[in-house]
């Protein structure tokens, strides 16, 4: 995997770059002004950045695997230590389906009924492969997302879920919070 440069990153536009900030250079970004990355985060090939006015915040070692998608008008905030599985779409906004609305980014503002809602993932959350993440939803901290779900509804800390529309299963152990005190105690 190559990735840009600290040069190509500072020309790039970003609203703030951390430190040790590594970006696939087959990986897309738009409006970069309002796209935040945070110390030691990644993100790898064939993701696409989106982010609207409300931004998106990517928090310290973070991780984002190949063909993930962030992208709407709401803010989108992943936390420290939070990752998303390969194929992960998060969406913080939504057309209207009823067919009372014209659809799609193409047609012009007053014809359509655009949604939008914030999505943060606290820290620890980590999301798996295929699953989509729809607007105005908050997935608490060290939260586990099991693979191909849909989150159409916020997540409760500590906890895995999973399903279409993904439900909690059971608790999620607690060991990462020792696990970051030691490392960050290390750094």
């Amino acid at each position: 995997m190559s990735f840009l440069t600290e040069k190509e990153l500072k020309m790039m536009g970003f609203k703030s770059i951390g430190d040790n900030v590594r970006l696939s250079k087959k990986a897309s970004f738009y409006n970069t002004q309002n796209i935040s990355l945070g110390d030691n985060s990644r993100i790898d090939d064939y993701c696409v950045l989106s982010a609207g006015k409300g931004g998106i915040q990517i928090g310290n070692y973070v991780h984002i695997a190949v063909f993930c998608s962030l992208i709407g008008d709401g803010v989108i905030k992943m936390g420290d230590f939070s990752g998303l599985s390969s194929r992960v779409s998060i969406y913080s906004s939504n057309d209207d389906y009823s067919g009372n609305y014209l659809t799609n980014p193409c047609v012009p503002e007053q014809y359509t009924n655009v949604f939008s809602g914030n999505v943060c993932l606290e820290k620890h959350v980590i999301v798996g492969a295929g699953s989509i993440i729809l607007p105005n939803i908050h997935i608490g901290l060290g939260t586990a997302i099991g693979a191909l779900s849909l989150v159409s509804k916020n997540c409760e800390p500590d906890s895995i879920y999973m399903g279409q529309p993904a439900k909690r299963i059971k608790s999620r152990r607690t060991g990462y919070k020792e696990l970051e005190g030691e490392m960050l105690k290390g750094n």
